[in-house]
């Protein structure tokens, strides 16, 4: 069982797993900060589907981050986590992380004060964040310059705010906006043309590469 709603920080989710069942997450740019039975989890960015397996009933409370955002609220550049999950205790002082434990297991509502803690922590908007999303999809060449950085430049900002570089960081929102039109049930066709690829089988050979199923299983979950 999944839901999820927006958040001042991006997307607050919730998940009961039962044991045994196997997840399937899609790679999407972004931070997770998890609560899991006790537990306080990083996930980082990935760059293809990260399969999981509960071996007992677990439930899951998470606040995604909106791309380019997590790494300045967690305070580690997002290319160091990339695909992995990492205990919040590696990355903080161990006594911040108990405290904030201590307090989650008490909540009635654990996503509260995951979004508080994200609020408190939230800093200025990175402008270089804002040049790459606003830009996907046009020369690299042409961000870096609006953006004042040479491409090199660009490339390790990219890479720290978001886990990799902008030309990765585009296949994978690409992918993920032809799947809200695929499972809004658009021809696959028509998806290909409207996400910017070039036929179907490039979308197709897209979604596969990324996700390790093929588009027309994943437009039904």
């Amino acid at each position: 069982m999944y839901a999820e709603r927006p958040s001042a920080s991006g997307t607050i989710w919730t998940r009961t797993a039962p044991a045994g069942e196997t997840g399937r997450i899609l790679p999407d740019g972004c931070l997770d900060l998890i609560w899991a039975d006790g537990t306080l989890i990083v996930a980082g960015p990935d760059t293809t589907a990260f399969v999981t397996t509960s071996p007992v009933e677990t439930h899951y409370t998470g606040l995604r981050f909106r791309p380019g955002t997590g790494p300045g609220i967690l305070g580690m550049p997002a290319n160091e986590l990339r695909d992995q999950r990492v205990p919040l205790a590696a990355l903080w002082p161990g006594a911040q992380v108990r405290q904030l434990t201590e307090r989650l297991a008490e909540a009635p509502d654990p996503a509260v004060l995951l979004e508080d803690l994200a609020a408190a922590r939230r800093g200025a908007a990175d402008p270089v964040v804002g040049a790459v999303l606003s830009g996907l999809g046009r020369p690299v060449a042409d961000i870096a310059a609006e953006a004042g950085l040479s491409e090199r430049q660009l490339h390790r900002r990219s890479q720290a705010a978001f886990g990799y570089g902008v030309k990765t960081l585009a296949r994978i929102l690409r992918m993920e906006h032809a799947l809200v039109l695929a499972r809004a049930d658009m021809p696959f066709a028509s998806v290909a043309a409207h996400a910017g690829y070039a036929d179907q089988a490039h979308l197709s050979r897209e979604v596969r590469s990324l996700t390790g199923l093929p588009l027309s299983e994943l437009s039904v979950w």
